[in-house]
């Protein structure tokens, strides 16, 4: 049985998916012969330290009753340097203009010869050469395969399980927000200010959603496919992006009457990187509806290969951060 000590940085809904579901595949990785310890639990506010492994249902439990699992006053950045375990499972807020804590963690993770498991895109969109060279430097594993689709594989099934093929590009719809937005104004009729008004009540949309309908989220996704899967080095500023805020029932009218749905499509290509708002024939495999991400790889020997799944969600984005896990120590 290897034992993997790790913290889980960040305890907002991803950190505490994470949590739940250490919790509920506690026997599956003993069954393939893993132990996960978790050792430190971080939020803003402070940190549960235990070297002998911290009690995930206790900090569920306080973490939502009294809004952190902190008990020691601790930075991230001072659980890496100074707790002792093998990986860091980092899940604090994107911010794509600095990196924020994220960038912070992972670089100090790496200068101390950790792991690094992430759904941070905020790093990665920014700064993921610089990334990738000090996990290379300190001989450290660096998966992220949660920034990009939440459940929905793509960077694995590429780098992986097509290995040997050549991509020629990914396409499809990676922001679920904007897909429940465009669905439900043509379902309804309905304006844009009005679906984005229900967005924001169900919690599908944020109480400002600039980052989703101005394609902005979509675009962070296209640089890290970029970057990970071309072999490309480039940001944010690198990619074409229109979002979906002047679209009108008119328009999403008119296109279905045409044999069309609109769609917020990004799609990236080692020539081209550009999220807009583009026709999909009805029930082609990129027309999903509702929440649903979709997103087809069109490859050298296998043709196009399309995945659909949930982009979001606690739960969903910490399936792919234990598949992230299982693939780092599974096998070694």
């Amino acid at each position: 049985m290897k034992t993997v000590r790790c913290s889980i940085l960040g305890f907002g809904a991803v950190g505490q998916g994470v949590a739940e579901v250490l919790l509920m595949k506690k026997e599956y990785m003993k069954s393939i012969g893993l132990e996960i310890l978790v050792v430190a639990v971080v939020d803003s506010k402070g940190a549960a330290v235990n070297p002998d492994g911290v009690d995930l249902a206790d900090c569920l439990s306080r973490k939502r009753t009294k809004g952190t699992v902190g008990v020691e006053k601790l930075t991230a950045v001072e659980v890496i340097k100074s707790v002792d375990h093998e990986l860091v499972i980092e899940t604090t807020p994107t911010n794509i203009v600095t990196g924020g804590a994220g960038l912070q963690n992972m670089l100090a993770a790496f200068e101390t010869g950790k792991d690094v498991i992430t759904s941070n895109k905020g790093p990665l969109t920014l700064k993921y050469k610089e990334l990738m060279e000090a996990a290379k430097n300190s001989g450290s594993k660096f998966r992220f395969e949660a920034t990009v689709g939440g459940s929905m594989p793509v960077i694995n099934l590429a780098n992986e399980v097509l290995a040997g093929n050549r991509i020629k590009s990914i396409k499809g719809i990676l922001n679920g927000t904007c897909n429940y937005i465009l669905t439900r104004m043509l379902e309804e009729r309905a304006s844009y200010k009005d679906i984005l008004a229900e967005a924001k009540e169900l919690g599908i949309a944020e109480s400002d959603p600039a980052y989703d309908v101005d394609g902005i989220d979509t675009a962070c996704k296209l640089v890290i496919l970029a970057n990970a899967i071309f072999g490309l080095n480039v940001t944010y500023r690198d990619v074409e992006v229109t979002g979906i805020t002047k679209i009108t029932p008119d328009a999403l009218e008119m296109a279905y009457e045409r044999g069309h749905v609109i769609k917020l499509i990004g799609e990236v290509s080692r020539e081209r990187i550009h999220v807009a708002p583009r026709l999909v024939p009805i029930n082609h495999p990129l027309d999903v509806r509702g929440t649903l991400n979709v997103a087809s790889i069109d490859t050298e020997l296998a043709g196009e290969i399309t995945v659909t799944g949930k982009g979001a969600g606690p739960i969903e984005t910490a399936s792919a951060i234990l598949s992230d896990l299982v693939a780092i120590y599974a096998n070694q």
